[in-house]
């Protein structure tokens, strides 16, 4: 095991100087981002995609995936040509803010266990390389998002429940039966329960203390101040006090409205009350800071759904202003709400009046600001697509037409209006589209557990048909680091793998060298991001779905979805049709319905994907293709093919 010894009190003394309290010279912002439907992201988690700085590698074990490795912004920063070389045009960064640095045994190296929204994180780096990372982007004409969590702090504090002022870990009866249940020998024995005072159950009451006597009140909250484990006073000042937290325990049922806003996250992260005023306006001021100090273009928000939308309607709003004052506008903001529900999702994108209570507050506050209006989050990730189309449609090979009711839904579900001072698009226009993420199994992995072919041409075909969805739907594209080096890593922490210890690649028994731009899905990725760039209607163009089915079996059309890009701001023109079924090849044709299209009668569309293979629209307007299995075709006019 390679657990460093270079940590130590002397080297957090050290190290202190790199703290961003003392750099803090501003530095000019200004928009960099045009149109965000233009845009590829691509999400890094900066402590597995590059080492670039030995001098912040302490405490590191890079034998366990629960540890810090080491990759650090000055290490992205130097992978900025493989990057440009995918076709990418934003990085998306996990938190940059100081974390708690170890606890039960795992580290804070995703960056969302915050305790000082005011410093970064110094495994990945000072504000300089963080400054330095964000303008060698914009020098390539690329963007930056920060990732952000509001919700919830770190493991800060314990529930000191029996008041002897330790965090305990209370076990009792013996676990071998449950309460009530007859043993052997005529007698019963009690139930077993494990309590911990750092994350207990949720109670609506809050936390409760006891003692042999009985029922003592509220339990009072303990922060313990362990510096070797980042346990450290939290900071801004407002997060070190207790009424700033909702403290009622551990969400358990998510179905709960009250555990979902104001339990605490499991794994003991100490849920904020974002309903006070002076936290909404202490979140404000430490991300905008953020943005003021290294000039980033944007923030994608973790753990949305647990945050009340009153709290989104003033976050975005004066984040907005207060960087549209300086320069910066159409800054972008997307929120992550993990979740399948469509309708949950896309409320934090609607513009809904905020009911008279909410304006009062600021009223009373005397907030300075422009009125509260019901303006909120740019975008969402998508995640009700990542279930339903990504995992049951390209994966399982469902019924296509539950992703064309799902994108039907979309004016109906998100916000159908700009927010003002935003990135100026209708939310449901500029949705995150996202295959998997660190939060769940890479797609790989689930099909490796494929039922009907699990070969590597199978897998790979899958995956390849799967990006060629992400990369041509309305939205923005969204790709996880590793997928064009083929990871395929379990649900976390197996998602979250080293970028510089690549796999085989499936078929294959020698590890390609680290960051290899010559392996077949980064070249697959390479060939989809330069076709967006070449033809604006996969960037801009609406989206209207042509064919789809419920057919799944041996029906010649089951697996078909089509959809056309055109319209909106350009005039040009594009058909994306796929083959999702996995057994046989599929037509857009089924008895006598055949897939119908808005190009002209005679006109000649390209495979600009494939082979060049051209088809003629016929004279009633209609398209027959036959596609061979897990397969998909891009269709331009011809004239307009590059």
């Amino acid at each position: 095991m390679l657990r460093t010894t270079l940590f130590s009190l002397f080297a957090l003394g050290l190290t202190a100087c790199m703290h961003f309290d003392t750099l803090e010279d501003d530095i000019a912002i200004q928009t960099h981002a045009r149109d965000w439907r233009d845009e590829v992201i691509y999400q890094v988690l900066i402590d597995r995609f590059s080492d670039g700085d030995d001098g912040n590698n302490y405490l590191l074990d890079r034998e366990n995936m629960a540890r810090y490795h080491g990759g650090d912004w000055v290490g992205l920063e130097q992978r900025l040509d493989y990057i440009e070389d995918l076709g990418v045009t934003t990085l998306w960064i996990s938190p940059v803010i100081k974390n708690i640095e170890t606890d039960a045994n795992v580290d804070g190296y995703h960056g969302y266990w915050a305790v000082d929204l005011t410093k970064p994180n110094l495994h990945f780096g000072d504000l300089n390389a963080l400054r330095s990372l964000v303008a060698a982007a914009h020098d390539r004409d690329m963007l930056v998002v920060i990732d952000i969590v509001t919700n919830h702090m770190g493991q800060l504090f314990f529930y000191d429940m029996n008041l002897n002022g330790v965090p305990d870990i209370q076990l009792s009866g013996t676990g071998m039966r449950p309460q009530g249940s007859p043993v052997p020998g005529g007698f019963d024995q009690s139930g077993f329960t494990h309590l911990t005072e750092y994350d207990p159950d949720f109670n609506p009451d809050g936390i409760q203390a006891f003692t042999s006597l009985g029922p003592a009140g509220i339990a009072p909250i303990i922060f313990p101040y362990n510096p070797k484990t980042g346990h450290v006073t939290p900071m801004p000042e407002i997060f070190a006090r207790p009424e700033t937290y909702n403290r009622k325990g551990r969400t358990f049922n998510y179905d709960d409205p009250q555990q979902l806003l104001t339990g605490d996250f499991p794994g003991g992260l100490k849920d904020v009350n974002t309903t006070r005023y002076d936290v909404k306006v202490a979140m404000v001021d430490a991300y905008a800071r953020w943005i003021e100090l290294s000039d980033a273009d944007g923030f994608r928000i973790d753990t949305v759904k647990h945050v009340e939308r009153e709290f989104w309607r003033y976050f975005t709003q004066r984040v907005r202003q207060r960087l549209a004052k300086q320069g910066k506008t159409k800054f972008f903001m997307f929120g992550e709400a993990f979740d399948g529900d469509d309708a949950l999702v896309g409320q934090f994108t609607k513009n809904d009046p905020p009911p008279p209570e909410e304006l009062k507050q600021y009223t009373d506050n005397k907030d300075p600001g422009p009125t509260i209006t019901g303006d909120q989050l740019d975008s969402a990730f998508y995640f009700p697509q990542h279930y339903r189309g990504f995992r049951n449609v390209m994966l399982d090979a469902g019924s296509t037409q539950e992703l064309a009711d799902l994108w039907a839904q979309k004016t109906t579900n998100y916000g159908t209006t700009p927010p003002a001072q935003s990135a100026g698009i209708a939310p449901y226009k500029v949705l995150v589209n996202f295959i998997d993420n660190h939060d769940v199994a890479r797609f790989l992995y689930w099909a490796s557990q494929n039922k009907v072919d699990k070969s590597p041409a199978r897998q790979r075909a899958l995956l390849h048909n799967a990006l060629l969805l992400l990369f041509t739907a309305e939205g923005i594209p969204c790709l996880y680091y590793g997928t064009e080096q083929e990871f395929r890593g379990g649900n976390d922490p197996s998602n979250r793998e080293d970028m510089w210890r690549p796999l085989p690649y499936l078929g294959q028994t020698s590890a390609p060298r680290p960051y290899d731009t010559g392996g077949p899905t980064f070249q697959w990725v390479q060939r989809l991001t330069g076709l967006r760039a070449a033809y604006p209607a996969l960037r801009r163009g609406d989206a209207k779905v042509v064919y789809s089915t419920a057919h799944t079996a041996d029906e010649p059309d089951a697996g078909i979805f089509a959809f056309e890009r055109t319209g909106g701001d350009t005039p040009t023109y594009a058909l994306v049709v796929l083959n999702t079924n996995q057994a046989h090849a599929s037509s857009t044709k089924f008895e006598d319905m055949t897939m119908k299209v808005s190009a002209p009668k005679g006109a000649v569309l390209v495979d600009v994907l494939g082979d060049k293979q051209k088809f003629t629209v016929a004279g009633d307007g209609t398209l027959e293709l036959s596609l061979a299995p897990v397969t998909g075709m891009v269709l331009v006019p011809q004239q307009d093919v590059k």
